[in-house]
């Protein structure tokens, strides 16, 4: 519920603080007092739109505050979690309106979008009145009001997940269709591609691979001479390495007889014939290495040649056609094979069809219940109101060629105010007056299904008195034990059922001749003295005093 709300700078309002209890709060005052910039600051913290004008003559912003009291798990707290806000305790809405027309939201202290405070506030609070554009009134609801009131949350819910898997079904058997329409469109095409792929059979990273092998045997052509000259001089009629091996034999013979210098030459020589010998291995190593079949290198070159005019052909990176040529082979299975496919899927989108048909027939059956248990209803509850020549009607309008995940029916409240006449959409044919009290019957009857845990009123009573008036007072009281309800109010009847009284008034504000809105709560002596003025006028009188004495005793 509404627990507190903080108001700053907001048209006559320079600061004011509220606090509401669960119940019926009523607030009361002369016209023009007030009330309904208290209701216009509430609507600007729950998202409504903003504007300059709002904030106090002399003040650079204005400010509203609404603390909600809410049970774990409510609608909006998933709402102002989702939006970025950490929720521990009190939902907090706070609303900065600026003087030159720019306006911030705030939930918890944490900045978040308009369309974010709209989405919260829109399940915190809804508000009837004569020109009220929100709640019942848009025709969009009273499907889901009707589902509310028939209990087929389950059913719906059941119905849309139907829904879904039905459009799925649908969504796999045309992309079938345009599959196998296109194959059928370049089946020739599609067969000649197809064969001439899988004769090439081309490799993923085969481009890379050839290229690389064709490049490594062009230059191994270019070094071979080098290395096969190496080669001869080391192992050649002239190589170094037998003289070298008798000079070596010739002065290990003489090591005994010479110096130690000569031991240092000995085996400077033998080193130097292990380095030939390494040497001469290498380079036997490398030409076997590079030595390569040119038939071999033609091969590749063809192939090379063969895989690029595939890719030029086909307008694909070499890389690529082998995914090409999965995907014409998909293409054409899916021709050759895809007509039974295709039946499967016509079965499946049938029965799936018929499932939900069947569905959104039960659903509509228990809608039009529900719809005529909902007039009866709020039949029984118009001739109290003073409508009692008037007429509801919840018009179901069924369509079986309409299946949408919410069935196969359009529902919207009509009414009818004077006998004899044609029922027609309530917001066009009702008066506001009329209107508000429609409202109010509807609210009555639906009691807290699909409701805002706070409901406001604004001025329903207007234009009405007496026995009127008590009804709607005593239906107002009857709903507020089931939510929470706040009424703008000038009938005596309906502030006397309050649980909370609010006066609302204008005095000087200490700034010349400059008023402010003031707001108190009424003690029962003070709430006695506001509903005798409201019965009497401007003068109280003591009948008027023992007048709302017995109002407020029954």
């Amino acid at each position: 519920m509404l627990s507190r709300i903080s108001i700053r700078d907001i048209v006559l309002i320079e600061k004011l603080d509220l606090a509401f209890q669960q119940g019926l709060s009523v607030l009361t005052g002369e016209t023009g007092a007030g009330k309904s910039i208290l209701l216009d600051s509430l609507a600007l913290a729950l998202g409504g739109r903003g504007d300059g004008s709002l904030v106090r003559a002399g003040a650079a912003q204005g400010q509203v505050t609404a603390v909600f009291d809410l049970l774990p798990g409510h609608a909006a707290i998933v709402a102002a979690v989702e939006a970025g806000a950490e929720v521990e305790g009190d939902l907090i809405l706070r609303r900065v309106q600026m003087a030159d027309g720019r306006s911030r939201a705030y939930v918890n202290d944490q900045p978040v979008s308009m369309q974010a405070l709209r989405a919260i506030g829109a399940t915190l609070v809804e508000i009837h009145g004569q020109h009220a554009d929100r709640a019942m009134i848009d025709p969009g609801t009273h499907r889901d009001l009707v589902d509310d009131f028939a209990g087929l949350a389950e059913d719906v819910a059941e119905l849309a997940q139907l829904h879904a898997q039905w459009r799925e079904a649908g969504r796999a058997l045309r992309e079938h269709e345009a599959r196998i329409e296109a194959a059928r469109r370049e089946a020739d095409y599609i067969r000649h591609a197809t064969a001439e792929l899988d004769k090439l059979a081309p490799e993923p990273g085969e481009e890379e691979r050839l290229a690389a092998e064709r490049q490594r045997m062009m230059q191994a052509e270019k070094i071979t001479g080098d290395l096969r000259e190496a080669a001869d001089i080391l192992s050649g009629d002239h190589a170094p390495g037998p003289t070298l091996l008798s000079v070596l034999r010739r002065l290990e013979r003489r090591r005994e007889q010479a110096g130690p210098d000569l031991a240092e030459a000995v085996t400077a020589l033998d080193a130097a014939l292990q380095s030939l010998d390494l040497a001469h291995q290498s380079l036997d190593a490398e030409l076997r290495r590079s030595e390569f079949d040119p038939r071999e290198l033609e091969r590749i070159e063809e192939r090379l040649f063969a895989l690029r005019a595939a890719g030029r052909k086909y307008q694909t990176p070499v890389d690529d056609l082998p995914a090409l040529a999965a995907k014409l082979a998909g293409d054409l299975e899916a021709l050759d094979h895809g007509e039974a496919e295709l039946v499967r899927l016509q079965k499946e989108v049938a029965a799936r069809e018929a499932v939900l048909a069947s569905k959104a027939r039960m659903v509509s059956e228990k809608r039009q219940n529900a719809a005529r248990a909902l007039d009866e209803a709020i039949a029984a509850e118009l001739p109290p109101l003073k409508l009692e020549r008037a007429r509801f009607e919840t018009r179901v309008e069924t369509d079986p060629a309409r299946l949408e995940a919410s069935g196969i029916d359009r529902v919207e409240f009509h009414v009818a105010t004077n006998p004899g006449s044609r029922p027609g959409p309530m917001m066009k044919v009702a008066s506001g007056g009329e209107l508000a009290r429609f409202m109010l019957a509807l609210k009555v009857t639906l009691a807290d299904r699909g409701s805002a845990p706070t409901l406001v009123f604004d001025e329903i009573d207007t234009g009405v008195g007496g026995a009127v008036a008590d009804a709607i007072g005593a239906r107002l009281a009857r709903l507020a034990a089931r939510v929470q309800v706040l009424a703008v109010t000038h009938a005596p009847q309906v502030a006397a059922r309050a649980s909370t009284h609010f006066e609302i008034s204008k005095a000087a504000s200490g700034e010349g001749d400059r008023v402010a809105t003031r707001v108190r709560s009424l003690d029962d002596g003070a709430r006695r003295e506001e509903i005798a003025r409201m019965l009497s006028g401007a003068a109280i009188t003591d009948e008027a005093r023992a007048a709302a004495a017995r109002l407020l005793e029954t």
